[in-house]
């Protein structure tokens, strides 16, 4: 059975083991500890836990091994982001939107009505978007959506494929010794932080075309094209040049964490400007411009 969206919120899904837990409460509280036992309450009293029938389950529930619960994620006093998403097309088989800064294409964290993905569902009244690609919560610009399951292979085969170009501006330090345009191409691997990057030696697997677009005193705009889609590549390649984006908080110390409070004057100056393509439903040829702008624009 199908569980339905709740307020644009699609459920989670936790399978329950063989165990000792008397009820799914005292399970939940053991195997997700950074929930409180006061938000699995409000969640069990407002039905926002369900069985496989789809039906409520109560927090005094006996404990069912082999089986699946479904949750919906909620957080009380949501921040409300300053900034709202934009469409920048729509048919009847792709979604191309404009986020903002601090906006996470899916829920997570501190956001889930605040999402690019809930705000959309709910704009739309389309329960079935599914985000085709992802861009860092801290990045704006162009996410991509498909509106039914039949075309989302086709879609996703775009990214695997390579077949998608993409081009995003970003603002950093201008070094004048710097040959450009240049592609960098490194070995990326998580670091000992789990929200960062870095570069190790190794055989490659990623690769940014970078090019100067504008500069203005010691600032300037670069235009950075990625090959391949490693997390935070873009920031570690700028950062391995000597040039780290203005407004990053993770690259090349950790000024501000993924949990810490926002500062919504300083945002990274990094944007997913462009997209172009051959859609692989339709046969048209596809290409899509962010109307958002960075401190430094053309």
């Amino acid at each position: 059975m199908r569980i339905p969206t709740r307020n644009g919120v699609g459920p989670s899904r936790v399978s329950l083991p063989a165990g000792p837990w008397p009820t799914v409460l005292d399970f939940l509280l053991e195997r997700m500890p950074d929930i409180s036992r006061d938000e699995w309450l409000h969640r069990f009293n407002h039905g926002l836990v369900l069985n496989e029938e789809a039906q409520p389950v109560v927090a005094t529930q006996a404990y069912t091994p082999h089986t699946k619960l479904y949750y919906y994620r909620h957080i009380a006093n949501e921040q409300v982001l300053p900034t709202k998403a934009s469409i920048v097309f729509e048919d009847e088989h792709l979604i191309v939107a404009d986020k903002p800064h601090f906006m996470p294409v899916t829920p997570a964290g501190r956001y889930v009505q605040q999402s690019l993905l809930v705000q959309l569902k709910h704009l739309t009244g389309n329960d079935d978007l599914v985000p085709l690609h992802r861009i860092d919560r801290e990045t704006a610009g162009l996410v991509m959506f498909g509106k039914r399951s039949a075309d989302r292979d086709a879609y996703h085969a775009l990214f695997r494929d390579k077949a998608m170009h993409k081009v995003y501006e970003a603002v950093a330090a201008f070094n004048a010794s710097l040959k450009l345009p240049r592609v960098h191409i490194s070995r990326l691997q998580p670091d000992e932080l789990f929200f960062r990057t870095q570069e190790v030696a190794g055989e490659p697997n990623s690769e940014t075309r970078i090019s100067l677009l504008k500069t203005e005193g010691t600032r300037a705009l670069y235009q950075l094209e990625p090959i391949s889609g490693k997390r935070h590549q873009l920031r570690v390649h700028m950062m391995a040049l000597g040039l780290p984006l203005e407004g990053d908080q993770f690259y090349p110390t950790v000024l501000r964490g993924p949990d810490a409070d926002e500062d919504f004057s300083n945002p990274l100056q990094l944007l997913a400007k462009s997209v172009r393509f051959t859609d692989p439903v339709t046969g048209q040829a596809r290409e899509f411009h962010s109307a958002m702008r960075l401190s430094i624009a053309l």
